[in-house]
């Protein structure tokens, strides 16, 4: 169970994931956040996230056999979901943050 409160980036992935639903592959989770956020990301990076996500209970992931890529030596992908814990964290998030974010706008207003 993780510790604390999840950071932004791990937040936008959680989110990008639930996006992508039945496509929740790397490639996709990429499109997402950079369509939908204006985040570009590496490949690199994407997975390190995953990984510490994965190690925190906040993502698990297989591969699908079923769905060999071409572009990748027939390698299949490895298709992730959001887990209880993922989806937990994410609710508290959202709850601490609009609570945050209450009456704020004319504090936003001023020069």
């Amino acid at each position: 169970m993780p510790q604390g409160h999840i950071g932004e980036f791990e937040q936008m992935v959680l989110l990008a994931i639930l996006q992508a639903g039945d496509e929740a592959y790397a490639p996709t989770i990429r499109d997402v956040l950079q369509e939908r956020a204006g985040r570009s990301v590496s490949r690199g990076a994407l997975y390190r996230t995953f990984d510490r996500m994965e190690t925190k209970g906040l993502v698990q992931w297989w591969t699908e056999d079923s769905n060999p890529i071409p572009e990748r030596g027939g390698a299949p992908m490895r298709r992730f979901e959001v887990t209880a814990e993922g989806r937990r964290a994410l609710r508290e998030s959202r709850t601490a943050l609009l609570k945050l974010w209450d009456g704020i706008e004319p504090e936003l207003e001023k020069a």
